[in-house]
């Protein structure tokens, strides 16, 4: 039994869809479980609709929503020449709650708010895909994932409760996968106790494929990219990048942690236990090796590998009164960050000060220092970027950050961090708060 997962790149356009039917009339893998993602940019506008919604600007939200039901309409259309007036209405279903949550949003948490809306784009590109699927006549059943991928209610970030999730699979989704061979569901999303949606991080579909990889025993999970398997860095922001054929499930947490996009930090883990190997094989090109990830470390040494994660944010608190960051002073700071379900990318504390790199999030950062302002000064600097360097070699990386300010440097055997800003984002200033 194998899983495949299908992001967002492998569902963008018609052609490119046409090659993930390709693969998927092509391989004779019985059982199949099938994960998608929203279509390429959808999850990027959904965020802004729910933006434009919770700041009251409702005629932007729907207008923007409008938008992306048509770039999926006119997809449709050149799916189903002939029409297909049964596929639009299943996706109205799930388009007209949304619809109604734009126009009243006030008074709801943003993260609640933010998974009801979002999470529809994996609902219309799984649509989408069965219907393809139905027409090749390959046999499989579509399954709305909130009923077996069940979670708490934290929004944005659910954690998943595996006992609950385990009895759904077993009770739900084995069934059907046994009568029907092949079984097509959505990544990313699940259902809080009460009902309601929620997701699992952003590229949390990868996650998906993880969690029924698991509890399937899965031969293995692929994760079908645009790339030509996992690259030692992102090729939009580093040139000249190089695939790794195989790597350990160590090094790629590792990565995962320090905020590679390639796998979401959580993936590893399930399949892991179970000794299931992850590929990451290339859609464009099905015949290319890809990359191996699995328990044994590789024969040949690993590249420098890069993690550049743009739009963070720059934050110092100092005490007041200036007593010393002890422990406690630690362990209070830790518990609000916690609280607010804040990641601290990169961290530094002097006397009196601790200093942190986080996400650019404003409605977390302003939350944040709302918690903390009784006890500290504030101030923060924004426009900044980390970048990670797992196995650095020595000034390697110096032509990277040729245009950049370096404002902190943390570097250990095996992992150089630093704290750059653009020499163009030089003149934004630091905002203390009072």
């Amino acid at each position: 039994m194998k899983i495949f997962k299908f992001g967002g790149a492998s569902l963008q356009n018609y052609s490119r869809i046409q090659l993930v039917l390709d693969i998927l009339q092509t391989t004779s893998h019985r059982p199949l479980v099938i994960v998608v993602s929203a279509m390429g940019k959808t999850t990027n506008a959904l965020e802004k609709v729910v933006e434009y919604a919770f700041h009251q600007q409702p005629d932007l939200s729907l207008q923007m929503l409008d938008d992306i039901v048509a770039r999926h309409t006119e997809i449709i259309h050149e799916l189903f020449p002939e029409g297909n007036a049964q596929l639009l209405q299943q996706m109205q279903a799930f388009l007209d709650p949304v619809r109604n949550l734009l126009i009243q949003p006030l008074g709801k948490n943003y993260d609640a708010f933010y998974d009801q809306v979002v999470s529809v784009g994996e609902m219309l590109s799984s649509l989408i895909i069965s219907a393809c699927l139905h027409r090749l006549q390959i046999s499989h059943d579509w399954m709305d994932a909130r009923t077996i991928i069940h979670t708490d209610a934290r929004y944005r970030e659910a954690e998943l409760d595996w006992q609950l999730t385990r009895k759904a699979v077993a009770e739900k989704f084995i069934p059907v996968l046994q009568q029907k061979g092949c079984v097509l569901t959505q990544g990313f999303i699940g259902s809080a106790p009460d009902g309601s949606t929620t997701t699992l991080g952003r590229e949390g579909s990868d996650y998906t494929a993880a969690i029924l990889g698991h509890l399937l025993d899965a031969e293995s999970v692929t994760i079908w990219k645009d790339v030509p398997g996992l690259q030692n860095a992102d090729p939009k922001l580093v040139p000249n990048t190089t695939t790794i054929p195989e790597i350990s499930y160590r090094e790629v947490i590792e990565m995962a942690y320090y905020g590679a996009q390639v796998i979401h930090p959580r993936t590893i883990q399930p399949l892991q236990q179970k000794n299931i190997p992850l590929l990451v094989k290339c859609f464009l090109d099905k015949q290319m090796p890809g990359t191996r990830i699995h328990e044994r470390m590789p024969d040949e040494p690993l590249p420098p590998i890069i993690v550049w994660k743009k739009n963070q944010v720059w934050v110092e608190f100092t005490t007041r009164d200036f007593s010393f960051i002890t422990e406690h002073r630690i362990s209070k700071l830790y518990q609000v960050f916690h609280q607010l379900h804040i990641k601290i990318n990169l961290m530094q504390n002097g006397a009196i000060s601790f200093s942190c790199c986080m996400d650019h999030q404003p409605e977390k950062l302003n939350a944040l220092i709302h918690d903390l302002q009784h006890d500290f000064e504030i101030q923060y600097r924004e426009g900044m970027e980390l970048l990670t360097i797992r196995h650095p070699q020595n000034g390697w990386h110096q032509e990277l950050i040729r245009d950049y300010l370096v404002w902190v440097e943390q570097k250990s055997p095996n992992t150089l961090q630093i704290v750059i800003q653009h020499t163009s984002q030089a003149s934004i200033p630091i905002v203390p708060v009072h």
